[in-house]
């Protein structure tokens, strides 16, 4: 079943929305300015002290003067707007659907599948922050618009890159490198503090980049937490078992589905559609509800979507989203929930055809607020559970089944002892927890200390990956574990790296994988390619499907288990 693209059933109705939006948005725009006028991130303040601008009350003054009376004077005519627009939420489809012709062209890593009885995809997940840019002011980030199409381009670089491992040796050096990251020449510093990429068309059609520096370098096999400084061997990596873990300054390569949170924007999200797009074809942008809803669905008015985004290259054949009705305080505001979406991977073995499930998720952020991510958690393994048993036919064979997304807590923090013991962690595996509170040796936080996004140790791809690499360095940029009131914070433990907070989840599930394979992660990555741009460290990994049999029969899921 193919997605049609409008979210609302006839373009009748899609024109009315378009008058009242258009109507509102000016207001919303002054709105927008007036706060960005008026918040500065720590990058521009630091750019007008080197500057010596003394122009900044006067602009700070007259501009906010000027974009509060425009406020005000388009303020009748976004009332007008939202009498007609609030009312065509109830029947606009929770999420805009957009299918793009693919430009760029990326190694089909699953094409001899046949021979090696083996198939692999790979998942991006990430916080993007794309929030109004006034708004996102408040979280030491601006210019949602620009920040939205470097972010799109960045992932497009990364993904397409050449897969060809090259081991430098010298004293200089340690790690690996690719033709098409650290052999181009290095941009210059874009004014936000993060680096700027440019796109040029090439003769085949597909698309060359430019980004700074080393990437792909891999944690010491003898310590992941070393300082870049004490390592002695060329070619560092570190492996837990049979899977490779590295930090890049590159995104990896050949990710089949990205799932990116806090795009709230529309005009950023459609910026980020339209990059993504020359690449993954079939993109899930503006999801989540609007205004009021109907009793049981949200419980109050929503100003913002869900901030979730998916961009898969794999063809949408059902998706389904869940608003979260448990919010409370600023969270209340955005319409949080989950994005549960089936897709065809273009394989088939015999009669049965392979799909795969993704779930994307933000909950609820607040500190303290345990008790509703807890209840959000049993919401969302209860909707994913409906929607498989809904959508799930006999002539299909599941090759993965992925949760990702923002959960808003760690698996280190005192504070969320609660949300660390969730059942949740017993239906899927999560490769970097050794149990409840307990992190693997190597894992590293992905949550970063906002008011450090601009400082040397944090501004380029770089020079962030060799801030995570030391875990002196760590302690410093990375957000650390939230105790319980009034009781001492006892971090880490004796023998035990300090990790920090990580907050950004890839979690898999094989119970309901088709019988007979076996899921392994390969790789798992942190990328460090949007450094100043967000304030999460994006993470991926890599899922091998081992086709163990020929006789390869679904998994029906009931409510006592897999039932072959």
């Amino acid at each position: 079943m193919s997605l049609r693209e409008s979210p609302f059933p006839n373009c009748f109705l899609e024109g009315l929305h378009a008058v009242g939006w258009s109507l509102i948005f000016p207001c919303f725009w002054f709105l927008d300015r007036l706060l960005a006028v008026c918040v500065s991130t720590s990058q521009e303040r630091v750019l007008r002290r080197e500057q010596e601008c003394y122009l900044h009350p006067l602009k700070l003054v007259f501009g906010s003067v000027l974009f509060f009376i425009l406020f005000l004077l388009s303020t009748p005519l976004a009332l007008l707007g939202f009498v007609l627009w609030a009312p065509l939420q109830a029947v606009r489809r929770p999420f805009s659907y957009r299918r793009q012709v693919q430009i760029v062209h990326v190694e089909d890593r699953n094409s001899r599948w046949e021979e090696t009885k083996k198939v692999s995809f790979g998942f991006l997940t990430g916080n993007l922050c794309l929030l109004p840019d006034g708004v996102a002011r408040f979280n030491n980030l601006g210019h949602s618009q620009r920040r939205a199409s470097v972010i799109g381009k960045s992932i497009v670089q990364g993904v397409t890159r050449p897969h060809i491992p090259i081991f430098v040796d010298s004293p200089s050096s340690c790690g690996t490198v690719t033709p098409s990251s650290s052999l181009m020449p290095q941009p210059t510093p874009s004014s936000y503090g993060s680096v700027d990429f440019s796109i040029t068309d090439q003769k085949d059609g597909t698309e060359a980049d430019e980004t700074n520096g080393p990437t792909q370098h891999q944690l010491p096999k003898h310590n992941c937490h070393h300082n870049s400084k004490q390592r002695k061997h060329p070619a560092c990596s570190l492996r837990d078992g049979d899977m490779l873990m590295e930090v890049s300054s590159l995104f990896p390569t050949s990710v089949d589905i990205v799932c990116l949170q806090e795009v709230f924007d529309k005009r950023a999200a459609l910026k980020l559609a339209q990059s993504l797009g020359t690449l993954y074809e079939h993109v899930l942008y503006d999801v989540g509800v609007y205004a009021c809803q109907p009793a049981g669905t949200c419980s109050s008015f929503k100003f913002f979507n869900s901030g979730l985004f998916l961009a898969s290259r794999y063809p949408v054949m059902d998706a389904q989203y869940h608003c979260f009705p448990n919010s409370r305080g600023e969270d209340a505001l955005a319409a949080k929930g989950l994005l549960a979406v089936k897709v065809d991977i273009g394989l088939q073995k015999g009669e049965k055809k392979m799909v795969g499930y993704i779930n994307c998720t933000h909950l609820h952020a607040p500190e303290g607020d345990g008790e509703i991510r807890f209840e959000q958690l049993n919401m969302l393994t209860r909707w994913i559970s409906e929607f498989q048993a809904v959508t799930r036919r006999e002539d299909e064979m599941v090759m993965f089944d992925v949760l990702c997304g923002d959960f808003n807590f760690d698996n280190c923090s005192p504070d969320d002892r609660l949300e660390q013991s969730h059942s949740v962690f017993e239906e899927y595996t999560d490769p970097c927890r050794a149990g409840p509170g307990k992190e693997k040796p190597w894992v590293i936080g992905t949550l970063l200390e906002q008011p450090t996004l601009y400082k040397e140790n944090m501004r380029t791809p770089d020079n962030l990956q060799r801030t995570l690499e030391s875990e002196e360095l760590r302690k410093d940029y990375l957000s650390p574990p939230v105790p319980v009131d009034g009781v001492p914070l006892v971090y880490p433990e004796p023998d035990q790296p300090w990790v920090g907070r990580r907050i950004d989840y890839l979690l898999y599930r094989e119970s309901s994988v088709a019988c007979h394979c076996k899921t392994d992660v390969e790789e798992f990555t942190y990328v460090t390619q949007l450094a100043g741009l967000t304030d999460h460290i994006p993470v991926g990994f890599r899922l091998s499907v081992s086709l163990d049999s020929e006789d390869i029969s679904p998994c029906v899921l009931s409510s006592s288990g897999p039932d072959c």
